[in-house]
């Protein structure tokens, strides 16, 4: 008889919803800002950019799916980013002034407000597999240059020369720059939401072409290039990071949500309206608990895409 009354209660918590949630669940990424329209883009290059865009949101869906958290959702999409030579972090880093590769990352955990981040680093193969090293086995949140590439090391992460990050695309973006004005090139990142309601972003870059020997931009700076907090959004930027962290743009998203109610569309939209009122350029990727979405940015184009539970997944490269 009582196993019959504990069937009979189990069945109508089922049939009142008690074995389902609304929690929606997905990710967005981007894969940099800047001059990128159709006129300068052939279509094997935009197909090859699309392909790498859909594996990296399907990377990170099926770990989502499968009840991973958001933050290996992160690690597991930029890593795919930084493998590929298409985009301006880890395999297809640009160049320093000084004919090295310097990469960054950062990594952000929005249930307990921990983070992770490396700076100038050489010889890491997924700088943001080295930021989540720093965050979970360290109580420090960002090492740099010699230090961060030894600390990886130490945690098994896969090394590699730095003449593997040498690709003829950024050299000759290297020499080009060297004619004339420093160059400006966008970055990698990744917000996602996962079905226990947690919030993670990460971002992980190679800089700007032609940059000083040490520069470091707003990519491993937490607040800055990366933040991710349950109680408001999490925030990947990319675009110049000097403006990115004189104005604290990702902290700025969440601040404008929790002290002035704004919505995750409206916070970020104010954010580069105020990058473009101080003359930078860039974007940001930004989404919030419920799983809303912002993608705004002041550039020609913004290689981004998203994929959520009751959505289709979807890639999008120019302006319109």
């Amino acid at each position: 008889m009582k196993k019959y009354i504990l069937l009979l209660t189990a069945l109508f918590f089922l049939s009142c919803g008690g074995g389902k949630t609304d929690q929606r669940f997905g990710l967005v990424i981007h894969g940099g800002a800047g001059t990128i329209t159709r006129e300068n883009m052939s279509a094997e290059k935009e197909a090859a950019y699309r392909v790498e865009l859909t594996a990296a949101l399907k990377t990170g869906y099926a770990i989502l799916d499968n009840g991973g958290s958001s933050l290996d959702a992160v690690e597991a999409v930029v890593r795919v980013m930084e493998d590929s030579p298409l985009f301006n972090a880890g395999k297809g880093a640009v160049f320093t002034g000084a004919g090295t590769n310097e990469l960054d990352a950062s990594i952000m955990d929005g249930a307990t407000h921990q983070a992770g981040a490396v700076a100038g680093v050489k010889t890491v193969k997924n700088p943001i597999s080295a930021a989540r090293k720093v965050m979970e086995e360290t109580w420090h949140v960002l090492l740099a240059g010699d230090g961060a590439d030894a600390f990886a090391e130490e945690q098994g992460l896969e090394i590699v020369p730095n003449s593997y990050f040498h690709t003829e695309r950024r050299f000759k973006s290297l020499l080009k720059a060297k004619e004339k004005e420093m160059e400006k090139h966008g970055t990698v990142g990744c917000v996602a939401l996962d079905k226990h309601g947690n919030l993670a972003a990460g971002t992980s870059t190679g800089g700007l072409t032609n940059k000083r020997w040490g520069r470091v931009g707003d990519s491993p700076i937490i607040g800055a290039g990366t933040y991710a907090s349950n109680e408001t959004c999490g925030v990947s930027g990319t675009g110049q990071g000097e403006y990115f962290i004189r104005s604290s743009m990702a902290y700025d998203i969440a601040a404008q949500m929790e002290y002035n109610e704004k919505s995750v569309k409206d916070a970020a939209q104010a954010v580069i309206d105020k990058l473009t009122e101080r003359g930078g350029t860039g974007g940001v990727i930004a989404m919030d608990g419920k799983g809303n979405i912002a993608v705004p940015f002041n550039t020609e184009g913004m290689y981004r895409g998203f994929y959520m539970n009751d959505g289709e997944l979807t890639v999008k490269i120019y302006k319109d």
